[in-house]
């Protein structure tokens, strides 16, 4: 381990004097960095040595990267967040009706993923759902809920590698050259385009009992990240549930914390490592997810990626800080 913490040391010296080097220098440097931490273990890149260094390589990363907004996504994308969605709907009374919300929806994979965890085990439930893209062509890509196998302009990922055939069976009528999103699963569903910073989303859509906005954030700047972060919360019914990874760690504790949301302790690490691609990310990509850390102080807060807002929750969380 001696050989490996000496080439750490290194690396976070040069990446620290990074700045100060022509772009060709740095983009070198960064290159080998990277071709070298990738033939380490992804376990050995999580341990506590590692970590210090990854995170000094990922802010530098972040800093010279530019955001932008991606239509690639999968279908089940993260199974632990799906499994939690069905204890939720569980939870609801027979027959009751249940909002939901998915932000940047895109190319509809992962509301019709929501839609087939949550109707698979309450199909009683009265489903209201929002799915809500900014961009118009891309939410009528969803909207048809048709599919090609050899990928089109808009949707450059393998977005059915990750479903088993029998999952497959279960979504979609195929065809020779593409496959049809069962009607059960379109039904209830509106397309919005609208922009998740509006102030008036929640005058538009009203509140919801579960509003997800998974692997969008990311994509913006910081302060547009904590505005839009902010805005999404109106949307949620006190007592209810908000689903929020794929984001800036600190932008996601900070407004947690000021708006004293709850986090959900339940799949919490499952979760934040229920998405291969974000994990595998990190440190060298903007959008990559940090391993979880259990021994920082403010662990569950920062890695929760579901909090309950408001409501009975926000009245349990006084009564514990009272308790202390």
């Amino acid at each position: 381990m001696q050989p490996v913490t000496h080439t750490l040391r290194a690396v976070a010296s040069g990446t620290s004097r990074l700045k100060g080097l022509p772009r060709s220098v740095g983009r070198l440097f960064m290159s080998v960095t990277e071709w070298g931490w990738n033939q380490l273990p992804l376990a050995l890149t999580a341990n506590r040595l590692m970590l210090p260094y990854g995170a000094l390589l990922h802010s530098f990363v972040k800093r010279r990267s530019v955001p932008a907004q991606s239509h690639g996504t999968f279908f089940l994308r993260n199974r632990p967040e799906l499994e939690l969605l069905g204890r939720l709907a569980k939870r609801q009374a027979h027959g009751a009706g249940l909002k939901i919300a998915v932000f940047g929806c895109s190319n509809g994979a992962e509301v019709y993923s929501v839609l087939w965890a949550v109707r698979s085990v309450r199909p009683d439930l009265k489903l209201e759902t929002h799915a809500i893209d900014i961009s118009s062509e891309i939410i009528r890509v969803a909207q048809r809920g048709c599919y090609c196998e050899r990928g089109s302009d808009l949707l450059d990922t393998p977005i059915f590698e990750r479903l088993t055939k029998h999952e497959r069976s279960l979504l979609f009528d195929e065809d020779v050259d593409h496959v049809k999103i069962k009607p059960w699963l379109q039904e209830g569903v509106a397309w919005v385009v609208a922009d998740a910073k509006d102030p008036q989303l929640v005058i538009r859509l009203g509140q919801h009992e579960i509003v997800i906005a998974n692997r969008l954030l990311c994509h913006m700047e910081g302060e547009d990240a904590e505005r839009c972060l902010r805005n999404l919360a109106t949307l949620v019914r006190p007592g209810g549930h908000l689903f929020v990874s794929g984001v800036d760690l600190d932008v996601r504790a900070r407004v947690a914390r000021d708006l004293a949301w709850v986090p959900v302790r339940e799949l919490l690490e499952e979760m934040h490592d229920g998405d291969p691609s974000l994990r595998k990310g990190w440190p060298w990509k903007y959008w990559g997810l940090e391993p979880l850390d259990r021994r920082r102080p403010d662990w569950i807060e920062r890695y929760a990626s579901v909090f309950q807002i408001g409501g009975a929750a926000l009245a349990d969380a006084g009564v514990q800080t009272r308790k202390r």
